[in-house]
């Protein structure tokens, strides 16, 4: 019987792909019509009809347009099991990659959906509540000012890559004096983050685990020895004894935006009943 030839308009149709599509498949090789005519029309057996189908299952498959010529060539089982297993590995490193980017953007959308909740309902109270224990990197400098370069730390930064790590979630500032912090004196503070891979343990700290005085400051960060104050009195009011140290963990700041007015800090002071 003589063999059907289909334009690559029936092509198109039949398998749902672009005239576009077959005819840059015929460019790179991968799968070329039997007969062009001297109209320049293009026709394709019924074989190579077939080819397109596989060729959109090894694409669903990650493999690229120049992966799959050798592929459709019929090599041998070993070599496409070669093969299938590198794609398999490229691609569980592929989805770790996206996994760790998905972690960090949705923590941060989480920080910013804390932030504008905070701003639109103005909670500057003073409460207490118990803050849960995390594991944080950490890594010690001497703070002395300017905020800014504290909050955007070059030193982390570069502190994190060179531990191949990733970080997430909102940053945390630990003072060892409330006093200093109060007075803008300088004092060595520890940077604490969470990571997204487990860090070496010389370099992670627990904090948290206690009960806390806490109260967002909304605004520059400036005047947070004002909202340290408030806290304070607050304390003394309600017979709670304050600790030294302090926390500032940053929900808001100058990674999200340049506008000081809608910078959002929860201030923590772990605190105890006085007897």
């Amino acid at each position: 019987m003589e063999e059907q030839y289909y334009s690559i308009g029936e092509v198109s149709k039949i398998c749902n792909i672009s005239r576009k599509a077959l005819r840059y498949y015929d460019e790179i090789g991968l799968v070329s019509p039997d007969k062009i005519c001297d109209n320049r029309y293009r026709y394709y057996s019924k074989n190579n009809m077939l080819l397109v189908p596989i060729i959109r299952y090894y694409k669903q498959m990650g493999f690229k347009l120049e992966e799959m010529r050798w592929l459709l060539s019929g090599g041998s089982f070993q070599d496409m099991e070669a093969s299938f297993e590198e794609k398999i590995a490229a691609l569980k490193k592929q989805e770790l990659e996206i996994h760790r980017q998905y972690v960090s953007i949705r923590e941060w959308y989480d920080l910013i959906r804390e932030a504008e909740q905070v701003i639109a309902d103005d909670v500057r109270e003073v409460s207490v509540r118990f803050w849960e224990s995390q594991t944080y990197l950490f890594q010690e400098q001497t703070f002395s000012g300017p905020y800014l370069e504290l909050l955007i730390n070059i030193d982390f930064t570069n502190f994190v890559e060179s531990l191949g790590n990733r970080t997430k979630g909102a940053l945390v500032l630990q003072f060892p004096s409330l006093k200093k912090r109060m007075q803008n004196a300088p004092q060595t503070v520890r940077i604490l983050q969470q990571t997204i891979l487990e860090c070496p343990a010389q370099h992670r700290m627990q904090a948290g685990g206690a009960m806390m005085l806490s109260c967002y400051h909304i605004g520059a960060h400036e005047t947070m020895p004002q909202t340290y104050q408030k806290m304070l009195d607050w304390a003394e009011r309600h017979h709670y004894q304050c600790e030294e140290i302090c926390y500032e963990r940053c929900v808001t700041d100058y990674w999200t935006t340049r506008n000081s007015d809608v910078f959002v800090t929860e201030l923590l002071i772990p605190i105890q009943r006085k007897k």
